[in-house]
Protein backbone atom coordinates (compact mmCIF):
# COMPACT_ATOMS: atom_id res chain seq x y z
CA UNK A 1 0.00 0.00 0.00
CA UNK A 2 1.30 3.29 -0.83
CA UNK A 3 0.55 7.17 0.83
CA UNK A 4 1.21 9.89 -0.23
CA UNK A 5 3.25 12.12 1.95
CA UNK A 6 3.40 15.89 2.56
CA UNK A 7 4.75 18.87 4.01
CA UNK A 8 3.63 22.11 4.49
CA UNK A 9 6.63 23.24 5.79
CA UNK A 10 8.35 22.01 2.58
CA UNK A 11 7.93 23.66 -1.28
CA UNK A 12 4.54 22.49 -2.65
CA UNK A 13 5.28 19.94 -5.80
CA UNK A 14 5.03 22.14 -8.84
CA UNK A 15 3.24 19.63 -11.31
CA UNK A 16 1.57 15.69 -11.16
CA UNK A 17 3.61 14.43 -8.34
CA UNK A 18 3.75 13.70 -4.96
CA UNK A 19 6.50 15.08 -2.41
CA UNK A 20 7.40 11.09 -1.22
CA UNK A 21 5.73 7.86 -0.80
CA UNK A 22 5.58 5.74 2.14
CA UNK A 23 5.80 2.60 1.19
CA UNK A 24 5.82 1.32 4.57
CA UNK A 25 9.61 -0.19 5.06
CA UNK A 26 10.75 2.80 2.35
CA UNK A 27 10.27 6.18 1.58
CA UNK A 28 10.78 7.18 -1.59
CA UNK A 29 11.11 11.20 -1.61
CA UNK A 30 10.49 13.08 -5.03
CA UNK A 31 13.73 15.62 -5.54
CA UNK A 32 14.13 18.93 -3.58
CA UNK A 33 15.92 22.03 -4.79
CA UNK A 34 16.51 25.25 -3.17
CA UNK A 35 13.04 26.54 -2.79
CA UNK A 36 11.55 28.42 -0.22
CA UNK A 37 8.80 26.94 0.71
CA UNK A 38 6.55 29.87 1.41
CA UNK A 39 7.30 31.89 -2.06
CA UNK A 40 8.05 28.74 -4.90
CA UNK A 41 11.07 30.55 -5.19
CA UNK A 42 14.62 30.35 -5.35
CA UNK A 43 16.13 33.21 -3.03
CA UNK A 44 19.15 32.40 -1.98
CA UNK A 45 22.60 32.91 -4.14
CA UNK A 46 24.63 30.67 -4.88
CA UNK A 47 24.91 25.95 -4.75
CA UNK A 48 26.20 26.41 -0.90
CA UNK A 49 23.20 28.32 -0.11
CA UNK A 50 20.85 26.40 -2.21
CA UNK A 51 22.20 23.06 -0.81
CA UNK A 52 21.78 24.22 2.54
CA UNK A 53 17.87 24.81 1.33
CA UNK A 54 17.49 21.89 -0.03
CA UNK A 55 18.42 19.94 2.96
CA UNK A 56 15.92 21.77 5.03
CA UNK A 57 13.67 21.01 2.30
CA UNK A 58 14.21 17.33 2.61
CA UNK A 59 14.02 17.01 6.61
CA UNK A 60 10.57 18.50 5.99
CA UNK A 61 9.24 15.85 3.82
CA UNK A 62 11.01 13.03 6.20
CA UNK A 63 9.74 14.80 9.17
CA UNK A 64 6.20 14.52 7.99
CA UNK A 65 6.89 10.44 7.32
CA UNK A 66 8.13 10.48 10.78
CA UNK A 67 12.06 9.94 9.65
CA UNK A 68 14.94 11.76 9.81
CA UNK A 69 18.40 12.67 7.79
CA UNK A 70 19.25 9.31 9.35
CA UNK A 71 17.04 7.03 7.54
CA UNK A 72 18.56 8.22 4.00
CA UNK A 73 19.95 4.79 2.72
CA UNK A 74 20.55 6.59 -1.17
CA UNK A 75 20.86 9.33 -2.73
CA UNK A 76 20.67 11.16 -6.51
CA UNK A 77 22.44 14.73 -6.81
CA UNK A 78 21.83 16.36 -9.87
CA UNK A 79 24.12 19.79 -10.53
CA UNK A 80 23.16 22.35 -12.99
CA UNK A 81 27.41 22.37 -13.38
CA UNK A 82 29.77 20.11 -11.82
CA UNK A 83 31.63 22.50 -11.34
CA UNK A 84 30.06 22.71 -8.33
CA UNK A 85 30.71 19.33 -7.00
CA UNK A 86 32.86 20.66 -4.34
CA UNK A 87 31.25 23.74 -3.00
CA UNK A 88 27.76 21.08 -2.50
CA UNK A 89 29.53 18.30 -1.35
CA UNK A 90 31.17 20.44 1.48
CA UNK A 91 27.22 21.40 2.60
CA UNK A 92 26.13 17.83 1.67
CA UNK A 93 28.78 16.07 4.47
CA UNK A 94 28.07 18.05 7.16
CA UNK A 95 24.30 16.62 7.13
CA UNK A 96 25.79 12.96 6.91
CA UNK A 97 27.84 10.30 8.75
CA UNK A 98 29.28 7.56 8.39
CA UNK A 99 27.50 4.87 7.05
CA UNK A 100 27.01 7.76 4.49
CA UNK A 101 24.29 6.74 2.32
CA UNK A 102 24.95 5.43 -1.03
CA UNK A 103 25.29 8.36 -3.89
CA UNK A 104 25.09 9.40 -7.44
CA UNK A 105 26.25 12.82 -8.97
CA UNK A 106 25.31 13.94 -12.38
CA UNK A 107 25.59 16.97 -13.83
CA UNK A 108 21.96 17.90 -16.27
CA UNK A 109 21.45 20.16 -18.71
CA UNK A 110 19.13 22.32 -16.43
CA UNK A 111 16.93 22.08 -13.41
CA UNK A 112 13.26 23.25 -12.32
CA UNK A 113 13.35 27.26 -11.49
CA UNK A 114 17.33 27.30 -12.51
CA UNK A 115 18.09 25.89 -9.82
CA UNK A 116 22.18 24.41 -9.38
CA UNK A 117 20.84 21.54 -7.58
CA UNK A 118 18.44 18.96 -6.81
CA UNK A 119 18.64 15.93 -4.55
CA UNK A 120 16.65 12.56 -4.16
CA UNK A 121 16.23 10.36 -1.29
CA UNK A 122 15.50 6.85 -0.71
CA UNK A 123 15.28 6.68 3.25
CA UNK A 124 14.45 3.23 5.27
CA UNK A 125 12.73 2.66 8.45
Amino acid sequence: MTTPVHSATAPAPIGPYSQAIDLGSLVYCSGQTGVNPATGEIEVDGVIAETEQTFANIVAVLEAAGLGLANIIKTTVYLANMDDFTAMNEVYARHFSQPYPARSTVEVAALPKGALVEIEVLASR
